[in-house]
């Protein structure tokens, strides 16, 4: 038995089927993967997500901590900012990959992935000096995903204006008489928001969204349909696209990673990577032929092996198998031929550029 979210019974009786994922029991689906990709695309859905984690960072020097673990540049945070970085090893590759919070100038909020959250927080302590501290609050807290063209709806009909807030900003507020941080930071490629609250306000708030969003056709979605949404974005996930033996360089990352803020964990090892270039660089890949690619799969360019699947799934937007996949640098010109060993049999591909789905 996994770890249960607030949400655990809540799940139970309204069907849901229960999956083990990063130690935790959680819903990957109600009513079927397809149809809640498609209330995402089309309306809106629902996401509990309170096995993330929640590391807050206090202190005078808190932003230079941060600075100093993190790859992206935090400086560049006004109180309400949000920011996509990484946390590296020394060789460059990820611990995690993580969004920081800035909500006051001596006040940051980590969100990290729920199967790195033990990882994560003793790699941060074990690099902790000066005037900070660190608190793992992730027991105490969950969080909720609203995403969806129709969420600005749903939002205001609990008095919260969805305009108010940019992409990559956050604000301390209350939503049904619940407390908390409202974030529009989402993984869909959909409109939307995140809610960081405490435990005990999580069904109050779900439920409340979930009548409000009545109208619109809102209903709730498991890690499936999650990771489909995903996946058609090219959003990373940790342990596919990033891991202990990926770096950010040839995971396409490059764009979150800033060599000229002075130093931080990894920078010496990118730096150098950088030089020579990645060995490996990250590609989409759509099927020309029938078949579903999946982590794991080896891909070839002609008869010659080049890489492998980090993700894959059939796309309930697009109709046809879709996969990233780490290729040797070069071998994957748009030009050659590419075929993914589905169970035994070459299957086509072509390289797609990310993310594969667009709303246009």
């Amino acid at each position: 038995m996994g770890k249960k979210t607030p949400l655990y019974d809540w799940h139970l009786r309204h069907g849901a089927k229960l999956v083990e994922f990063g130690g935790w029991d959680m819903p990957v689906s109600y009513e079927g993967v397809l149809a809640e990709h498609q209330a995402v695309r089309e309306r809106c859905g629902l996401f509990d997500i309170s096995h993330m984690g929640e590391f807050f960072v206090e202190g005078p020097e808190a932003e230079a901590f941060l600075q100093k673990v993190t790859t992206n540049d935090v400086s560049r945070l006004k109180d309400g900012d949000a920011q996509y970085s990484l946390l590296l090893y020394e060789k460059g590759t990820a611990v995690d990959d993580i969004i920081v919070y800035r909500l006051a100038p001596r006040r940051f909020m980590l969100c990290v992935n729920a199967a790195n959250i033990d990882k994560d927080r003793e790699w941060l302590l074990s690099h902790l000096s000066g005037q900070v501290s660190l608190t793992d609050r992730s027991p105490e807290m969950g969080m909720i995903a609203l995403q969806g063209p129709k969420s600005g709806a749903v939002l205001q009909a609990l008095g919260f204006d969805l305009a108010s807030l940019k992409r990559f900003q956050c604000r301390e507020t209350s939503l049904a008489g619940a407390k908390g941080l409202i974030a529009r930071t989402g993984y869909t490629g959909e409109e939307g928001i995140e809610v960081f609250l405490e435990n005990g306000d999580l069904l109050r708030l779900w439920e409340a969204f979930l009548k409000a969003g009545e109208p619109e056709g809102i209903r709730p979605i498991g890690l499936g349909a999650r990771d489909t949404l995903r996946l058609e974005m090219g959003y990373p996930l940790y342990g596919h696209e990033l891991s202990d033996v990926v770096d950010p360089l040839e995971a396409g990352l490059a764009w979150v990673v800033k060599l000229g803020k002075g130093e931080f964990i990894g920078r010496e090892a990118l730096a150098r990577i950088q030089e020579r270039g990645p060995a490996r660089e990250l590609k989409g890949l759509t099927m020309e032929e029938p078949g579903i690619p999946r982590g794991g799969y080896a891909v070839f360019a002609g008869t010659e092996r080049v890489g492998a699947v980090c993700s894959g799934t059939f796309s309930p937007s697009l109709q046809v198998g879709i996969a990233t996949a780490l290729l040797t640098r070069g071998a994957a010109a748009e030009s050659g031929e590419i075929f993914i060993d589905i169970r035994g049999k070459m299957k086509k591909a072509k390289i797609t550029r990310l993310p594969f789905y667009s709303r246009k």
